[in-house]
């Protein structure tokens, strides 16, 4: 096990470095890392996966979250900046390493308020897929264990994909061109998450994409914000295989 030397807190830098790569990000990225961070409570130990939840690290650190909120990731750092792409796995500056059962140790044990993880289909159940696309079967890795204890869940992914490229200009979204595989479905091809068990244990469930909002709600999908820029209809609607439940919808921050 590794824990962190006080001369090794961080010197200021990383919030500069942090805003530098959202900067970079692509659009839909970037909306998704700093709208899924507005839901880390204060003072929360979270877990980040893999994939597009990889940005809300830069989120937090360009916020100065860091030593508000405990960033772990599946593999055994707990605290600091998890790293994404090729370098996942990693964090800088973490506050202690631990082996990874014994990570899962502590998530199997319900000690995490806040996960952020990635979603391949959406159904009007709230259920999620993340592991069978066809005839491929990818495996669920830790999201099941994650995704079941969790008090606080935060889907993130793009509102669809294969081809999808935003920009935002003032603030408003602007679809350049759409993706070409829709990612809410009438019923999702396996259940890596069930709706209806996280209702049963009484989690808080948000599915964040760059255009949209959801929640989970008793009756299923709640539509809760929209981007500016998207048109419901157009760009939210007609991409989806149902009608989620639409009440008090607001607007979405995109910056």
């Amino acid at each position: 096990d590794y824990c962190r030397a006080p001369d090794l807190i961080d010197d200021g830098s990383a919030a500069k470095n942090a805003k530098a790569a959202l900067a970079a990000m692509p659009a839909e990225r970037r909306i998704i890392a700093l709208r899924a961070c507005d839901e880390i409570p204060a003072g929360a130990i979270c877990n980040l996966g893999i994939g597009m939840p990889e940005g809300i690290a830069e989120a937090a650190a360009a916020r100065g979250l860091l030593d508000s909120a405990t960033l772990t990731v599946e593999s055994g750092p707990i605290g600091g900046r998890p790293a994404g792409g090729l370098s996942f796995g990693a964090s800088r500056r973490p506050q202690a390493i631990i082996d990874q059962p014994s990570q899962f140790d502590f998530y199997d044990g319900r000690g995490l308020d806040y996960a952020a993880l990635g979603a391949a289909e959406i159904d009007a159940a709230g259920n999620v897929n993340v592991a069978k696309f066809g005839t491929r079967f990818a495996g669920v890795g830790g999201f099941v264990n994650i995704s079941q204890t969790a008090r606080r869940l935060v889907f993130c992914g793009t509102f669809t994909a294969d081809g999808l490229e935003t920009t935002v200009e003032s603030g408003r979204l602007h679809i350049v061109r759409e993706g070409r595989v829709r990612k809410f479905v009438a019923a999702v091809q396996l259940i890596a998450f069930s709706a209806a068990r996280s209702r049963e244990v009484g989690q808080e469930v948000l599915y964040v994409t760059e255009r949209a909002v959801f929640r989970l709600t008793p009756a299923g999908l709640e539509l809760t914000e929209l981007a500016p820029g998207a048109d419901l209809r157009r760009d939210v609607l007609d991409q989806m295989a149902f009608e989620p439940i639409m009440r008090d919808v607001k607007p979405m921050r995109t910056e």
